[in-house]
C-alpha cells in the first residue's frame, strides 16, 4: 500500500504501532476518542446514544486553550435530549451531530449536501449520497469527497493569520468500498493479501454477524479481493490529500510550530474472519494507526512505539500539549513521554475495547424495564496482551484466543491457568477505571477546634 506522506510523517514523528480504538461503530469510538473515556463510562453504546453533557472534550480543552476549535466533516456525537426542550429541535432526529465546542466549518454527515450540491453545479445527476459514494470511481479524483473537504479546510487555513485548532475528520476510507478515479485501478486485486479466514468453532455473535448483510463479507474470493483493492485506493487518496495539507503548513512557515495528529475512531474487517465494516471482537475493527508529530520533541522523531496505546490516550496528550490539566474524567494517559522519545515509568500492558449491540435489540421490540435485562447483557469486552485477547460477554460466554500461536484468532484456549489472569485482568481494569468524578473529594466538618469526624461515625 502506498502512503508516502503518512510514512514521512511517522519518520517525523511518533508511530504508535500497537494503538486501539475503544469502541465501534463510529460513534462510540469517536466518543472514547473526543472524551478521552472508556465506553463503560461515558456510555455512548451506539449510533444515536446521546453523548451526556457532562463530558469534557477536546474542543472543549482548546477553547480553555484560547483556540476557536472547527472542524470538518462529520464527529457523530448525538446531543444530551435532556437538555433539549423544543420538540421540533432538529438536534432530536440526528444521531449526526457536532460535539460541543467545535464550530462546524463543512457538513459532511451522511446526507452530504454540500458535496452533492457541488457535483451538481459540475454537471452530475447526484442526489443520494449513497449512489455518489458508490460511483466515485466514475468521476475523475478531483471530484471526490476527499478532495472537497481537504480543498475547503485549505481555503479555510489561508485565511488564518494567528493560532488555530483544527479537526478534519475524513469520511473515506469507508464503506461503499468504491475508490474515486484512478485510485480505484490503482491496486490490482490479485496482489491483495487474501483476508484472515474464518474460523471454524465460532461464538453465536460471529455466526450472527456472518448473517447480516452489512457485516457479512463476500463469499467469493475474487470480490474479496475487489474490496480490498479499493480499500487501499482510498487509504492512498486519504494520505494524498493529507500530504497536501502538511506541505500547506510548510508553506505558510507553520509545520515546526503545529502538533499532528493522525487516528481513526474504529478499524475495518475488511474480509477478515468472513467480515466487513466494524462490529464484534476481532482487533481487525479495533487496531488503528496512530501518528503524532510535536515539533517541540525532535528526540522522538522515528521512534516506534510497541507498547499498547488506546485512543483514550489523545485527549491526555492534546492536554499536555496546549498546557492544559488533564480532566478528572481521563481514563487515558498522556502520550507526552513517548513523543519526547522516552517510555513512561508506569504503562499499560495489554490494550482493552468494547463493542454493545443493544441498539439492534431495541429496534426488534420491547425491553421493558426493570424486569428484562437482556440489554445490559448485550455487549462484550476484550482485553489483548502480548499474548492472548480475552473476550468477556454480558451474558457470562467468554472466549480466549492464543496470538502467539496464531495471530489469526483461529486458536482457542481453555486452560484456566491462562483464562483466569486474564479475566482476573479485565476485572481489575473496569474496578481501576470506574467513574472517578466526585470520588477524591470528602466533605468534611470542621468547627472552632477544627475537629476531623470520625471516618466511621461522622
Amino acid at each position: 500500500m502506498q502512503t508516502p506522506h503518512l510514512d514521512a510523517l511517522a519518520s517525523e514523528g511518533v508511530r504508535l504501532a500497537r494503538h486501539y480504538a475503544q469502541a465501534a461503530p463510529c460513534a462510540p469510538g469517536r466518543a472514547a476518542l473526543y472524551t478521552g473515556t472508556y465506553q463503560m463510562n461515558n456510555r455512548v453504546v451506539a449510533n444515536g446514544t446521546p453523548l451526556d453533557f457532562r463530558f469534557d472534550n477536546v474542543a472543549r480543552v482548546g477553547l480553555r486553550a484560547g483556540y476557536r476549535p472547527a472542524m470538518w466533516g462529520y464527529t457523530d456525537q448525538g446531543a444530551d435530549l435532556r437538555r433539549i426542550t423544543d420538540l421540533d429541535d432538529p438536534r432530536l432526529t440526528n444521531w449526526e451531530g457536532v460535539l460541543p465546542g467545535f464550530e462546524e466549518m463543512l457538513c459532511l454527515d451522511e446526507r452530504h449536501a454540500p458535496w452533492l450540491e457541488w457535483l451538481r453545479s459540475l454537471g452530475y445527476d447526484a442526489t443520494d449520497p449513497d449512489v455518489a459514494l458508490a460511483t466515485e470511481h466514475e468521476r475523475p479524483a478531483e471530484h471526490s469527497v476527499t478532495q472537497f473537504l481537504t480543498d475547503h479546510f485549505l481555503a479555510w487555513l489561508d485565511e488564518q493569520d494567528g493560532p488555530w485548532f483544527a479537526h478534519t475528520s475524513y469520511i473515506r476510507p469507508h464503506p461503499p468500498y468504491d475508490a474515486a478515479g484512478h485510485y480505484a485501478t490503482m491496486y490490482d486485486p490479485a496482489d491483495c493479501p487474501a483476508p484472515l479466514p474464518i474460523p471454524e468453532d465460532r461464538h453465536p455473535v460471529h455466526d450472527t454477524l456472518l448473517e447480516v448483510h452489512w457485516t457479512a463479507a463476500p463469499a467469493e474470493a475474487d470480490a474479496a479481493a475487489q474490496l480490498r483493492a479499493q480499500y487501499f485506493g482510498m487509504i492512498t487518496e486519504v494520505d494524498h490529500h493529507m500530504g497536501r495539507i502538511w506541505q500547506a503548513l510548510k508553506d505558510r512557515g507553520e509545520w515546526d510550530n503545529t502538533v499532528v495528529i493522525v487516528t481513526a475512531d474504529h478499524g475495518e474487517q475488511l474480509c477478515d474472519q468472513g467480515l466487513v465494516q466494524k462490529a464484534g471482537f476481532f482487533e481487525s475493527s479495533y487496531h488503528i494507526l496512530g501518528i503524532i508529530r510535536d515539533p517541540r520533541h525532535p528526540d522522538g522523531f522515528g521512534t516506534v512505539v510497541d507498547h499498547f496505546t488506546e485512543n483514550v490516550d489523545i485527549m491526555p496528550t492534546l492536554c499536555e500539549a496546549l498546557g492544559e490539566p488533564v480532566p478528572l474524567q481521563c481514563d487515558g494517559m498522556p502520550l507526552t513521554p513517548f513523543l519526547q522519545g522516552e517510555t513512561p515509568a508506569r504503562w499499560r500492558t495489554e490494550a482493552h475495547y468494547e463493542w454493545d449491540w443493544r441498539d439492534i435489540l431495541i429496534q426488534m421490540g420491547d425491553h421493558p424495564w426493570p424486569w428484562n435485562r437482556q440489554l445490559e447483557r448485550s455487549n462484550l469486552a476484550v482485553v489483548r496482551n502480548d499474548s492472548h485477547a480475552y473476550v468477556q460477554f454480558g451474558n457470562g460466554d467468554w472466549l480466549c484466543f492464543d496470538l502467539a500461536v496464531d495471530p489469526t484468532w483461529n486458536t482457542q484456549v481453555t486452560d484456566a491457568n491462562v483464562i483466569l489472569p486474564l479475566a482476573q485482568r479485565m476485572l481489575t481494569w473496569r474496578q481501576t477505571h470506574l467513574d472517578r468524578q466526585l470520588t477524591g473529594t470528602l466533605l468534611r466538618r470542621t468547627g472552632v477546634t477544627g475537629r476531623t469526624p470520625d471516618p466511621v461515625h461522622g
